[in-house]
């Protein structure tokens, strides 16, 4: 079976550090359920409801590849439940992939005072996929006469058993963050695992199963003073053979004038990107855009441009910023 080069471009300029299948986000953990089940309903909040949409590649593509998603989560005592919609399309070919997911989590104190905790997570649900196979082009319609072209009334040779299929989803992850408010740094460290039923994926009917994806996310916010506090944190990324590793350090400061967070933060992903990122956070608001510099090799195609990312949240039933002296820890 001849390669479709289209869907072939999707895993090349998804990144030259993550060559897989799986769409990712620069803001990561904007989207807390997106990034570990086990950070579901983990919020000083009565519930969250999140947003996200990411355009990435218009400086080259034709149609540049986009990732929308929405969140929503409560705290239920020791339990937490959301749900959670994406939508990921790339190419000419309208490659989609959408996707819903039911998650619950637990969370347990492992101490007396209740400042170091544990949190389990699942996530389950499907995700459907589908190309416009018509919008593709291939060798063998490629016309050398009249200074060549692809010309779609030669055949393809390619044979599509289907254009669309849904996949189940399985997720799981697990979590640990120290909560002290009063203390001088709050540690956390997560795992989370995706694709854990090793699910068929294929428009050919070819023995193609999706890899695991594997994340490790850690970091700790730093409460500098009362008014300023700095995130260190890592993110690695495995799926198969490819590798992804994000440094990253986000910081906040609170102006006790207008009674808002100021937010800034800069991404480094290995061998890919640069992430600048700015942000706000008022009462039960935050709002985040960041944009992606690319310097992968295709940085010459692109001249550096690579993504748009915006992301916000509101949540219900928030304490108000001036009567807490520090934000959530995470």
């Amino acid at each position: 079976m001849r390669t479709l080069r289209v869907l072939s471009a999707i895993l090349i300029l998804s990144g030259s550090a993550l060559r897989a299948q799986d769409f990712h986000l620069s803001l990561y953990d904007a989207g807390p359920l997106f990034l570990n089940p086990a950070l579901t309903g983990v919020v000083d909040a009565q519930a969250r409801i999140h947003t996200q949409y990411r355009n990435q590649w218009s400086a080259v593509a034709f149609k540049p590849f986009t990732t929308a998603l929405i969140s929503a989560d409560i705290p239920k005592g020791k339990w937490g439940y959301g749900v959670q919609i994406i939508n990921m399309r790339a190419g000419i070919g309208n490659y989609n992939a959408f996707q819903f997911l039911l998650s619950g989590s637990y969370s347990v104190p492992i101490d007396k005072a209740k400042y170091h905790n544990l949190s389990f997570g699942m996530q389950a649900g499907i995700t459907q996929k589908s190309i416009r196979d018509e919008n593709y082009s291939f060798d063998e319609q490629y016309n050398h006469k009249g200074g060549g072209s692809f010309d779609k009334d030669f055949s393809s040779s390619e044979n599509f058993s289907r254009v669309t299929q849904t996949l189940p989803q399985l997720n799981a992850g697990l979590m640990y963050y120290y909560t002290k408010q009063q203390c001088w740094v709050n540690p956390f460290i997560g795992v989370s695992g995706f694709n854990l039923t090793h699910p068929k994926e294929t428009f050919f009917d070819q023995n193609n199963h999706l890899p695991l994806r594997w994340n490790i996310h850690l970091g700790t916010r730093v409460n500098i003073t009362e008014v300023l506090y700095l995130i260190p944190k890592i993110l690695i990324m495995k799926q198969s053979t490819a590798f992804e590793q994000t440094y990253a350090v986000d910081g906040g400061y609170y102006l006790t004038a207008g009674k808002i967070y100021v937010l800034a933060g800069y991404i480094y992903r290995a061998k890919d990107a640069h992430n600048a990122n700015i942000g706000l956070r008022k009462d039960n608001y935050i709002l985040k855009f960041g944009y992606d510099f690319n310097t992968s090799s295709l940085k010459t195609a692109t001249k550096t441009r690579g993504a748009m990312e915006i992301a916000f949240t509101y949540l219900f039933g928030k304490e108000k910023l001036d009567k807490i002296k520090h934000c959530p820890r995470l």
